[in-house]
Formats: structure tokens, C-alpha cells, sequence
């Protein structure tokens, strides 16, 4: 089994997202058996809370916050649904991957937007996404998903309070299980045994975009940025492969559609 992981993409209105493509090409070269989005492939500014009536605020909307991320999924998925056209064309073997999407805390905006002001209720929704549509199996904030034994969520929460770990070891002694989710803007990793001694391993994928964010300083805007590839996956253990943004630019930029 491969699982191929996406995190934070943050889409929003002119941003590229180029590099969406790149991981289409590349998802359907390695043809995994399971893609996950960690979630946050929504940046949904239009309702943020952080700088509402500020003068950064000005021109956000609704609509194009979600035809941003509509469009960028698209982009992704294009590649692997004509190689999926190309197999079927050709009568060779059938890939179907699972696709798999744990909304994050931008969707969650408009959870919260609702609670806020019950009469966008109706007018609003997660169904703005198209995730179904498009082939998604879509599980909710905070709602953990497992697969082959390694669990998937936007993040895991540790105490009463309910806050984000802070780190991928956190993350495995806290869940007690192999472990990927995404939120944090850098990448970590940590592996630990379970008692019967298979190996566990703990991931934060990072971030997977090209723009920069005003809200993070000059040196957390430099940090890595890419997708990941397990290969081997057997019962929550299997070979991490971190795959670049850079290298995914080098290899699809110039590759024709």
C-alpha cells in the first residue's frame, strides 16, 4: 500500500497554484493506493476573524475564496483523471485511489461564521467545496480518520482544553497509534514502537504553497514545503519519503498537460 499526503494548501484569489498540478503528475506517475488532504486547502480569508475591518480586509469575498480552491483541485485531480482515462483507453490495469479529505480549521470558518450569525445558515456550507463531486470522501474538522492503521486528522489535541500538540513525539504518546496531520507550517517527524515492537510513526506534513503569509515571520515563510509519500504501509508502519516542492517544480513545470 502507498499513501500519498497532501497538508495545508491555503488556497486563496491570486495566489499560483501551479504546484497543484505538479502533485496531480505526480500522484499519477507513483499511483498511490490512498490520497489524503490534510485539510486547509481553503484559506477562506473572506472569514477570518484575525483582521476583520482591518484595511487588509478590503475586496475579500465569499465566492472567490471558493472558486480559488475549487479550481486549484481541479488542477490537481486533471493529471490523475486522464491517466485514469489513458488505462482505461489502453484496457490495462485500473487505478482507482481512495481520496480522503479532513477539513481543517479554515473550512471550519464557515462553521463558525454560522454560529456567529445563524442567518447564513442554508445560504453557506461545506457543500460549497464540491468535494463529493469530485470523488472526495470528506470527514469533518476534528474527525479522525484511519487508514491501515495510521490515523489522519487536520490535527491531534492533547488536555482538557483541547489544544493542538506540540509535536510529533506528543503526537504518538498522546494517540498511541502512527499519526499524520498537517495545521503546523513546518514539517516534523518522530518514530516510536508500539509493545509488540512495530514501529509507529508520528507526522506534521507541513505546508504545500507557493505564496508567502503576512501572518508568519520571514523565517517561517522560508519553511520547507512539499508533499509526502509512504511506501509499504503495513499496519501503521511504512517508509516515509518526503517529496519537495522544488523537486515537483524541476521534474512537472515544463511537462506538458
Amino acid at each position: 500500500m502507498k499513501h500519498f499526503i497532501i497538508p495545508d494548501t491555503q488556497v486563496k484569489p491570486n495566489t499560483p497554484t501551479d504546484h497543484l498540478t505538479w502533485a496531480g503528475k505526480y500522484a499519477a506517475e507513483k499511483k498511490p493506493d490512498v490520497i489524503v488532504h490534510c485539510g486547509d486547502h481553503w484559506d477562506m480569508e473572506s472569514l477570518s476573524s484575525y483582521d476583520k475591518g482591518k484595511k487588509s480586509f478590503e475586496g475579500r469575498r465569499y465566492s472567490k475564496d471558493i472558486a480559488a480552491g475549487v479550481e486549484a483541485m481541479q488542477k490537481f485531480l486533471a493529471p490523475i483523471r486522464a491517466e485514469q482515462a489513458r488505462l482505461r483507453k489502453n484496457k490495462e490495469k485500473q487505478w482507482k485511489p481512495r481520496l480522503v479529505f479532513t477539513l481543517g480549521n479554515h473550512e471550519n470558518r464557515i462553521t463558525r461564521a454560522i454560529e456567529d450569525d445563524p442567518m447564513l445558515d442554508g445560504l453557506i456550507g461545506f457543500k460549497d467545496f464540491q468535494l463529493e463531486e469530485m470523488g472526495w470522501e470528506v470527514h469533518g474538522f476534528l474527525e479522525c480518520v484511519v487508514i491501515d492503521n495510521i490515523a489522519y486528522q487536520h490535527y491531534f489535541t492533547s488536555g482538557i482544553m483541547g489544544r493542538p500538540v506540540a509535536n510529533p513525539t506528543t503526537m504518538l504518546n498522546k494517540m498511541h497509534m502512527s499519526t499524520v496531520q498537517g495545521h503546523v507550517q513546518d514539517r516534523a517527524i518522530s518514530f516510536a514502537r508500539r509493545a509488540d515492537g512495530k514501529q509507529m510513526i508520528g507526522i506534521f506534513a507541513g505546508i504545500f504553497y507557493q505564496h508567502e503569509e503576512s501572518y508568519l515571520t520571514p523565517h517561517n515563510n522560508l519553511s520547507w514545503r512539499g508533499v509526502w509519500m509512504l511506501h509499504e504501509v503495513n499496519d501503521g508502519s511504512g517508509d516515509v519519503m518526503m517529496v519537495s516542492i522544488d523537486y515537483l517544480r524541476n521534474k512537472y513545470a515544463k511537462t506538458p498537460d
